[in-house]
C-alpha cells in the first residue's frame, strides 16, 4: 500500500523559515509529479508548488521567489524550502504525489497534511 509520509513543519515568527519534506513510501514503479497545496478561501486546497520528474517546478505567484521546491529522484523524496513566512500562510500543509503503480496505472495520493504557523 502506498503511503505519503510528509515531515517538517511547526511554528516560527513571521519572516522566518521552514522546510517541508516528503516522500511516498510502499510498493510503486515510479513518481510522477511531486507537490504542495494549501487550503485557500473558496478553494478545497491551491497548489503551492510541483515539480515534475525533470526538476521542472511551477510556483503559485504568492510564493513564487519566496519558496522553494526540489527534489531527489533517487528516493523519492521532495521538499519544501519555505522562507519569509507570513502570518496568513498559516495552515496545513498537504503533499501531492502522482505514483506511476507497478501495473503502469497512474494514481494520486496525498498526506495527512503538516502543521505550518506563523506568528506576527
Amino acid at each position: 500500500q502506498v503511503r505519503v509520509v510528509e515531515s517538517g513543519g511547526g511554528s516560527v515568527q513571521a519572516g522566518g523559515s521552514l522546510t517541508l519534506s516528503c516522500r511516498p513510501t510502499g510498493d510503486f514503479f515510479s513518481v510522477l509529479t511531486m507537490a504542495w497545496h494549501r487550503p485557500a478561501p473558496g478553494k478545497q486546497r491551491e497548489l503551492v508548488a510541483s515539480i515534475n520528474t525533470r526538476r521542472s517546478a511551477n510556483y503559485a505567484d504568492s510564493v513564487r521567489g519566496r519558496f522553494t521546491i526540489s527534489r531527489d529522484n533517487a528516493k523519492n523524496a521532495v521538499s519544501l524550502e519555505l522562507n519569509s513566512l507570513k502570518p496568513e500562510e498559516t495552515a496545513v500543509y498537504y503533499c501531492y504525489a502522482r505514483i506511476r503503480q507497478n501495473d503502469y496505472k497512474e494514481k494520486d495520493y496525498w498526506g495527512q497534511g503538516t502543521q505550518v504557523t506563523v506568528s506576527s
